[in-house]
């Protein structure tokens, strides 16, 4: 059931939803969060799609707030705001409004939400493009327990890490953060196989690509091991390569949807890690509304620390003798091996990003070593 509402109020649309739900024979509300997206025309279907999937896990009260430029100076000084209430089918699960602000009232968009917020229930905003530097300083952000970002939609989403650093307040977190969930599981399990002290690591991804970024510093942070940042044509990242006294760990993805797992000593494994839509993410990221403190630390490691430049060790050819740890001579391997690793641990020095400013507080991030890694990474990995 959908309600056009023109040149409306706030009380109005209320009763509009209370009008809908009885139309529909539903009068008791069942949802247990407000999603507030905030975006453009242009982006704004996809955005309420993915949000009205996610809606199958989490029923909310969506409410979409498209803040419309008017283009003659007279509309701008006139105020209006339209609105299209959908219940029923046409929402998902719960409930969907349609917000198109114009004039003086797109900068006071917060007043206009306050009045349709679930009562007693989480606040949720999304910004699936256009996010504001200080996600927890905008108006609409600040009435919110969760303030979800995605710095891949931005023009310079490496640059953008680095801002969402220095404004970072407990309750944001980023899609692209959210991307390498698998990534970060799969890691962590493959290291609990083994007992190893890694040496150093290369991150293989597409440019442009903060998933990568981050990936990267969060396994910079965690096994406080150089990390190199290598480049691909992708999609997205495209294999993560550790080199450890054991033997490398390799977890490859090509495809974008099949990875393979390779471990010293042990066959290869295929991993299901397909790239996942915008409605999987968003569910993932509704089912915890907690600060993410995982998601801090490794964003607080900062950009300027991962050296492209890391000279990573080349694992040694399968079958050779002395390969295995076990043989004849394979000691004076991994002891050149460890050796090399030092020695780039002493080369890599900070190579800063073009442009923006070191994250404050970078230094009081949490960078103890937790090596031997099994107990170390595992425990930090899943979100």
């Amino acid at each position: 059931m959908k309600t056009d509402l023109t040149d409306t109020t706030a009380s109005k649309i209320n009763k509009a939803l209370v009008k809908g739900r009885r139309a529909i024979g539903t009068p008791a509300v069942g949802m247990v969060l407000t999603l507030v997206i905030v975006t453009d025309e242009e982006n704004a279907y996809d955005a309420l799609k993915a949000a009205n999937d996610a809606s199958r896990e989490h029923p909310s009260r969506t409410l979409v707030v498209i803040k419309r430029v008017s283009r003659s100076p007279r509309d701008r000084t006139q105020s209006r705001l339209d609105a299209e209430v959908r219940v029923g089918a046409d929402a998902g699960t719960g409930e969907t409004v349609v917000l198109r602000l114009y004039g003086e009232v797109v900068d006071h968009a917060q007043s206009v939400v306050l009045p349709l917020l679930l009562p007693d229930a989480p606040v949720v905003v999304w910004w699936p493009v256009d996010a504001p530097l200080d996600p927890a300083g905008d108006p609409l952000g600040a009435l919110a327990q969760r303030r979800v970002t995605d710095t891949y939609s931005s023009e310079q989403p490496v640059r953008e890490l680095t801002a969402r650093a220095e404004t970072y307040t407990p309750g944001d977190t980023d899609l692209s953060w959210t991307r390498i969930t698998p990534w970060r599981s799969m890691l962590a399990a493959a290291l609990d196989q083994v007992t190893c002290e890694v040496d150093a690591v290369e991150v293989e991804g597409e440019e442009f690509n903060p998933s990568c970024e981050l990936l990267a510093m969060w396994l910079a942070d965690r096994l406080d091991v150089p990390v190199k940042r290598s480049l691909s044509s992708g999609p997205g990242l495209t294999a993560v390569r550790l080199h450890t006294d054991s033997g490398p760990i390799v977890l490859d993805r090509a495809d974008g949807s099949l990875a393979t797992l390779s471990i010293q000593g042990q066959p290869d494994r295929a991993v299901a890690l397909k790239r996942r839509d915008t409605a999987e993410l968003i569910a993932e990221e509704l089912r915890r509304l907690d600060p993410d403190d995982t998601y801090a630390s490794a964003l607080r490691f900062g950009v300027e620390r991962l050296n492209p430049s890391v000279p990573f060790p080349e694992p040694a050819p399968k079958g050779e003798p002395g390969s295995d740890a076990g043989e004849s001579g394979s000691g004076d391997s991994v002891s050149a091996e460890s050796a090399a690793a030092g020695a780039s641990a002493e080369v890599a020095v900070k190579a800063p990003v073009e442009g923006p400013a070191k994250a404050p507080g970078q230094e009081a991030a949490p960078s103890a070593s937790l090596k031997p890694v099994p107990s170390g990474l595992s425990g930090k990995a899943a979100k």
